[in-house]
């Protein structure tokens, strides 16, 4: 993908930061609730609910529109002058109004790379159906990388429609030709199942969870199967450096797992942005 540059982008590119800021904060209560609200359907599917219970555990709606969002310590309804991106968290000193609990930097951070990263889309591909899909993808990888940090999972309510979305963008070759997506797809799935086996063939323990097979996969649909190596690369040298870090300085433990989901997003981001440059450089060598 190529600047476009335009004059009248500068105003754009303003509204799209403050369009993601907004977007930044939904995205957070995607980021608390949706593993919460699957965890509650597979509780009621596997609880074995007479229907009086599932009559009574219906009435208490949780998504992601209701309840209103709430302190978790103290449960002070956030109001609307303390639910602005960023300028909220800073002028509480990030703690809740209330009971003055810490609130998480997660949502500050959440918030400033969507407003960023939507910003620099709308710079420099400008209006049009490649934006909308560019930012549709970058969302996605903000929730589900802080998703599976915070609880190991990849959720396929996000996964596979992130999969799908991608193969019906290119349909008409927004990013890359339907083949290639159609391939990137079902490589960037077989490529990381393999692994998975081939790892616990050998030890008998599972290297990665499934919702890693999934994200891979979208990635594919999105980007085509020539950005694979480079998404693979990235997110493993990345990963390994990180966890190495983690065992050497924090001393965490060998045999607690760490997400690979992250990695992942942050390597579909970097290809989303900067692959075509960095496969020409990275080619270049052969």
């Amino acid at each position: 993908m190529q600047p476009t540059f335009p004059a009248e982008s500068y105003y754009m590119t303003i509204f799209a930061v403050l369009f993601g800021l907004a977007v930044g904060s939904f995205l957070n209560v995607v980021i608390y609730r949706l593993p919460k609200i699957i965890e509650r359907q597979w509780r009621a599917e596997h609880a074995g609910l007479d229907e009086e219970k599932t009559a009574s555990a219906s009435t208490d709606r949780f998504n992601l529109l209701v309840p209103r969002s709430a302190c978790p310590a103290c449960g002070h309804g956030i109001t609307a002058a303390e639910n602005i991106p960023i300028v909220s968290y800073t002028l509480l000193g990030g703690k809740c109004s209330a009971c003055r609990a810490p609130i998480s930097p997660r949502y500050p951070i959440v918030e400033t790379l969507s407003g960023i990263l939507s910003g620099y889309l709308a710079w420099r591909l400008g209006l049009g159906i490649t934006l909308v899909g560019a930012l549709l993808f970058t969302w996605s990888m903000i929730a589900l990388a802080f998703i599976d940090l915070e609880t190991s999972y990849l959720p396929d309510d996000l996964t596979l429609p992130l999969l799908w979305a991608g193969l019906l963008f290119n349909l008409g070759g927004t990013y890359t030709d339907l083949q290639s997506a159609v391939i990137g797809a079902a490589g960037g799935y077989l490529v990381l199942w393999s692994v998975f086996w081939l790892y616990k063939l050998a030890t008998g323990k599972d290297g990665m969870g499934h919702g890693d097979f999934k994200l891979l996969a979208a990635i594919g649909a999105w980007l085509g199967w020539k950005m694979l190596p480079l998404v693979i690369l990235l997110s493993s040298f990345v990963g390994a450096m990180v966890g190495v870090s983690l065992i050497v300085l924090a001393r965490h433990g060998r045999d607690v797992p760490i997400p690979f989901g992250p990695y992942l997003a942050a390597a579909g981001l970097v290809a989303l942005l900067f692959g075509e440059a960095l496969n020409r450089y990275y080619l270049g060598f052969f």
